[in-house]
């Protein structure tokens, strides 16, 4: 084991995870040695900790008597009695005068809001939403725009007045964005005419003129000039022309703790992604637990995260406003025009808490990248790492080319909870290759296929009670039919989330990849159906099957093609698969590798399998070949395998 960074006692001290703890010794009368003594009592006195966390959180609204009406899961109901807005908390925090947010983006100048220009600009929408478009409690407002102010504003906007809020990134082509949308009916879209990326401007009004035909329920579009040399969106509302208007007054609706606040949506691996519906309260109490707690972020604070707002991240980081801080949104290429951008970026803006992917530092790392030597990164204390587990080798990179004196936190948990179930703190050790530990108020463990704890080797990644951050359920999902079959039904009663995890005897974790076909590129999850749908709709294709496999700590997408009887991949058949897959999803999508084979495998109902050459890959056999129609097809993948 070897540790990389430690904190000090007067580090552990004036962290909010140190101020919390102390509240609780001296209330509860008890005493926490370490970090995990205090995960223990959490998960152990569940209710009163997040009863004692709303209060420390400083959560504006009442929360009422009650805190868990039933331990069930599903079903679990916190704070029933409680009220309270979501938009009021991410804006209580900060001073007028205190600067909210910093944009950058490669078509756009930067531009920078205070708190009180953005709760200006978040009042103004609101009104033009509710009294000029009508929008009540529950409808869904979109967004497909990139990571920038007008994404921040509108998600505020909209929750002010009770709307459910989505969004998807303008990397996403037509069916990306109908596949999600189309499924939620929004009354409300806000959309960017393009995007620019690694100096290319692409424009995207194009999509929108499509996807305002294909979603009738859309009263209102409002435009973004993101790419100002793009054409204009038709009929659409211009967004300066609105948050330059005094609307009348939309005052902040109080709503239930329970109250519908987005929908984000699943990789869509067995066919159109699932909506997943996540809660105002739950969500506001897990980002709080998680940014003030675990992450320290405070309004001294710079707070920066490299992410789209297809991706939860986005949502973590909209909330790291209720601590006053000033968020950095970034718009473009985190290797354009430069490989180093971000941490130059870190050196101008005083970046505190720097976010971003596995991968991105694993470039970094590959790149031979130094930034601790070219830039000055006095300022920062924190680095976040998610998306998919962080290799040994990246733990060695940050600690040596960025600075020793740095809390990394590599943290997992997923778009199911918008939120973390393992991950960083204030107090524990930094340990090569290692998560910290299971987060405060998450009973989460490791479980063999008996549904027995293990420790020390790999196990489902499973929670065990229930947390605020669990679904309100899938939209359009009655009997919550398949909320249930996508987390309870491997243990009755029981999250089991689809991560392999292996906890060491002090708490610390490893995570180990998915258990199931979810693809994950990149750190961002992706389902084979959205590449079955464009794949399978060319000509030349008559079957293909799409697989993840693990490479130097990322997923790397491969693609089998079965093509007719004597026909041969060729280079421009390969390069249109790659082109049809790019304009109709996303670049993440498109597969490192194609490859033919005879066959693909199946089951005996006709269903793919995927799993067994997942496994496969992994250099393990499938354990139940009975199951499947042709068994011999499994040869061609072993033979792939070989080939290295």
């Amino acid at each position: 084991m070897t540790v990389l960074f430690t904190p000090s006692a007067e580090q552990k001290a004036a962290s909010q995870l140190g101020q919390f703890a102390g509240q609780l010794e001296h209330k509860y009368q008890t005493k926490f040695d370490d970090y995990r003594t205090l995960h223990q009592w959490s998960v152990h006195n569940l209710a009163v900790f997040w009863r004692e966390l709303w209060d420390f959180a400083g959560v504006q609204g009442s929360p009422g008597e009650s805190v868990l009406d039933d331990n069930a899961m599903p079903g679990a109901r916190w704070f029933p009695e409680a009220r309270l807005n979501f938009s009021t908390n991410l804006l209580h925090a900060g001073l007028d005068a205190d600067i909210a947010l910093i944009a950058i983006s490669e078509t756009r100048q930067e531009h920078r809001y205070s708190y009180a220009e953005l709760r200006r600009a978040v009042a103004r929408l609101a009104g033009f939403l509710q009294h000029e478009c009508g929008v009540q409690p529950g409808d869904r407002v979109a967004a497909y725009l990139g990571n920038t102010p007008e994404a921040i504003i509108g998600m505020l906007a909209a929750s002010r007045i009770g709307a459910v809020w989505t969004s998807a990134s303008p990397d996403f082509g037509y069916e990306g964005v109908l596949d999600r949308f189309g499924q939620v009916e929004p009354r409300v879209v806000i959309a960017g005419n393009g995007y620019g990326y690694g100096g290319k401007a692409i424009e995207r009004t194009s999509v929108v003129k499509r996807l305002k035909a294909a979603l009738p329920t859309v009263e209102n579009w409002i435009q973004v000039d993101s790419l100002p040399s793009a054409d204009a969106i038709d009929g659409a509302w211009l967004w300066t022309d609105l948050v330059g208007r005094d609307w009348p007054d939309a005052p902040a609706l109080e709503l239930p703790f329970d109250h519908p606040l987005y929908i984000l949506y699943s990789s869509g691996t067995t066919g159109k992604p699932k909506c997943i519906v996540h809660g105002a309260g739950g969500t506001l109490l897990q980002h709080a637990k998680e940014l003030r707690l675990h992450g320290d972020v405070s309004r001294d604070s710079v707070f920066f995260y490299f992410t789209t707002t297809g991706w939860m991240m986005w949502n973590w980081l909209a909330s790291g406003l209720m601590t006053g801080a000033t968020l950095v949104l970034f718009d473009g290429n985190p290797m354009y025009p430069r490989s180093d951008v971000l941490w130059q970026l870190a050196d101008k803006l005083g970046i505190t808490h720097f976010g971003t992917s596995a991968k991105y530092l694993s470039a970094c790392r590959k790149q031979g990248l130094e930034p601790g030597k070219s830039s000055d990164l006095s300022t920062l204390t924190t680095v976040f790492s998610t998306g998919s587990p962080l290799a040994p080798e990246d733990y060695d990179w940050v600690y040596s080319a960025l600075k020793p004196e740095l809390m990394l936190q590599s943290i997992s948990g997923g778009t199911d909870i918008v939120s973390c179930f393992v991950g960083g703190n204030p107090w524990s050790p930094v340990v090569r290759g290692k998560i910290q530990g299971a987060n405060l108020g998450m009973d989460v463990q490791a479980w063999n296929e008996a549904g027995e704890t293990v420790v020390n080797e790999r196990g489902e990644l499973v929670c065990t009670q229930p947390a605020p951050c669990m679904p309100i359920g899938f939209w359009n999902d009655p009997g919550n039919v398949r909320y249930r079959a996508a987390y309870f039904e491997r243990f009755e009663g029981v999250w089991a989330h689809g991560d392999f995890i292996e906890f060491d005897d002090a708490g610390q974790a490893v995570i180990h990849g998915r258990s199931d076909t979810t693809l994950n590129p990149g750190g961002v999850r992706i389902g084979t159906a959205e590449i079955y749908r464009q794949v399978e709709t060319l000509t030349g294709i008559t079957d293909s099957l799409v697989v993840g496999q693990a490479v130097e700590g990322d997923v790397k997408v491969i693609l089998f093609v079965q093509l007719p009887e004597g026909a041969e991949l060729d280079k421009a058949l390969a390069g249109r698969i790659r082109q049809r897959i790019r304009e109709n999803t996303t670049p993440r999508h498109v597969p490192a590798d194609i490859v033919q084979v005879p066959a693909i495998p199946y089951t005996r109902s006709g269903k793919k399998v995927e799993l067994a050459v997942t496994q496969i890959l992994r250099g393990e056999e499938p354990a139940n070949l009975t199951a499947l129609a042709n068994p011999e097809s499994l040869e061609a993948y072993r033979d792939y395998r070989a080939r290295g």
